[in-house]
């Protein structure tokens, strides 16, 4: 590496988002010092969530918090309920899913359809995007498929495509499932927890539409570009430097007997959960215990040794933990608030500010700050964490439901996840793809604008039907 490429690295090295949470817990700090505390009242409704009373805010006596309250302020977090609950729930789900990976059935199935589609490129694209959007939509997968980069882009350029196209078809499939999060337990059942959205996953009809409204957009931007390249290699937006990866051999890796099982135990863990959220009120412990079954089922089924289901387990638990721990660490900006007592101030200051505007512009409104938001908070748990105990109030007081804030926050969260350089799922899929940002963003800036415009109107019409 020579020293330039070191500098230059050095220059953009962000700061860890640890740190950056930090940050603001300290700044939230030092604001108890100088926003006015106040507080409303609020009352229990018929579900049992304890909602604000309009109309009530009132100015009570200062309550700062010292920087030096921090630590206990962040193990005060950990300690609830609720946050260990949650923090507990991924690293279950971390586990298991550490083990359908290591099974090798996702990629085998991969290579398989590959080979079903050789000569029919174009049906391969939106069948890619659309398996790896059900991982994102149910298990959360994200950084995790950057492992079947090389696959896509193997296949993607046996049929004359191009990286990008590869990279893309993987990438973009994950990102627009877990942005859709029909049933994410990472981004919508971390946040309708906090929101009180009962039961968890509820709404899933109006985000299928979204899901594939995403898949239809994505479909098309991608095919366009790849069908471009396949034509004349010189719009090929890597140009020379599209890099000859380590090949896979595609042809070689076979569906084996013991993968459709591992399959079939996947889709029947999933049909149950949808059941038992839907009729049967299951919630984080009941989904936790199916999450852990499955994990064990999925490595006997896959021949592995009980050391070694336990040895996945733990790995992919510690795979997970910056996940897992950032529910913690963003949580405590909401601890400080609470104990400072700015929180309703903080409430009252943004309601004001958007009840004037019309209902279907304040959700649009909220959409955008999510998006801001997701830059420093590059993690749907952490900004979950860290934005929903006030964005659910806000939208009470405005007029908005809770189900419709918390669709502005996942929208909000997701789609950026494709171009901010904190994003730790985009800087896997270019390092595994080999694909420089300034490539990579000036091909997928307009998807990610067409896709946000797609956000906004269904947030609209959300409003519109009293989602």
């Amino acid at each position: 590496m020579s020293i330039e490429t070191s500098k230059k690295k050095k220059g953009i090295q962000m700061p860890h988002t640890y740190i950056i949470l930090f940050l603001i817990v300290l700044v939230v700090c030092l604001l108890t010092y100088v926003i006015p505390a106040g507080q409303f009242e609020r009352q229990e409704d018929a579900s049992g969530r304890m909602l604000i009373v309009p109309g009530t805010y009132t100015q009570v006596e200062s309550s700062p918090v010292s920087p030096l309250e921090i630590p206990m302020a962040f193990v005060r977090t950990l300690g609830s309920s609720s946050v260990n609950e949650i923090i507990f729930f991924i690293f279950i789900i971390g586990g298991a899913f550490e083990l359908i990976m290591q099974t090798g059935m996702i990629t085998a199935f991969c290579a398989k359809l590959g080979k079903m589609f050789a000569g029919k490129e174009k049906l391969l694209i939106p069948i890619f995007i659309t398996v790896f959007a059900v991982g994102g939509f149910t298990m959360g997968m994200s950084v995790e498929v950057l492992v079947f980069v090389p696959i896509g882009i193997a296949v993607a350029k046996a049929v004359g495509y191009d990286t990008i196209t590869g990279t893309a078809m993987i990438a973009m499939g994950s990102i627009v499932g877990f942005t859709a999060g029909i049933y994410n337990p990472f981004n919508v059942g971390v946040a309708q927890s906090i929101a009180g959205v009962t039961p968890m996953f509820s709404g899933a009809w109006y985000r299928w539409i979204i899901l594939v409204a995403f898949i239809v957009v994505t479909s098309l931007y991608i095919i366009h570009y790849a069908e471009k390249v396949k034509k004349n290699p010189s719009k090929n937006l890597m140009g020379n430097e599209d890099s000859n990866l380590e090949d896979v051999d595609v042809s070689a890796i076979e569906v084996t007997g013991r993968h459709k099982l591992i399959l079939l135990a996947v889709v029947i863990a999933l049909a149950v959960l949808i059941y038992g959220v839907a009729y049967l009120g299951w919630f984080i412990t009941e989904m936790a215990t199916l999450f852990l079954a499955l994990g064990v089922v999925c490595g006997i089924l896959a021949g592995f040794s009980g050391n070694k289901i336990c040895d996945l387990y733990v790995q992919g638990m510690a795979n997970i933990t910056f996940g897992a721990m950032i529910v913690g660490v963003a949580g405590t900006i909401n601890t400080v608030m609470v104990d400072g007592m700015i929180i309703d101030t903080i409430i009252n200051a943004l309601a004001n500010a958007i009840v004037a505007l019309p209902s279907s512009v304040k959700i649009i409104g909220m959409f955008l700050v999510q998006n801001i938001i997701n830059l420093p908070i590059n993690s749907g748990t952490g900004q979950a964490a860290a934005t929903m105990p006030i964005m659910a109030p806000v939208g009470d007081l405005v007029g908005l439901t809770r189900q419709s804030t918390v669709l502005a926050f996942q929208l909000g969260d997701g789609l950026t996840n494709a171009i901010y350089p904190t994003s730790s799922t985009m800087l896997g899929f270019l390092a595994a793809s080999k694909i420089p940002y300034s490539v990579w963003l000036k091909y997928v800036i307009k998807l990610v604008i067409l896709l946000s415009l797609v956000s906004m109107a269904f947030l609209a019409l959300a409003v519109v039907i009293g989602y």
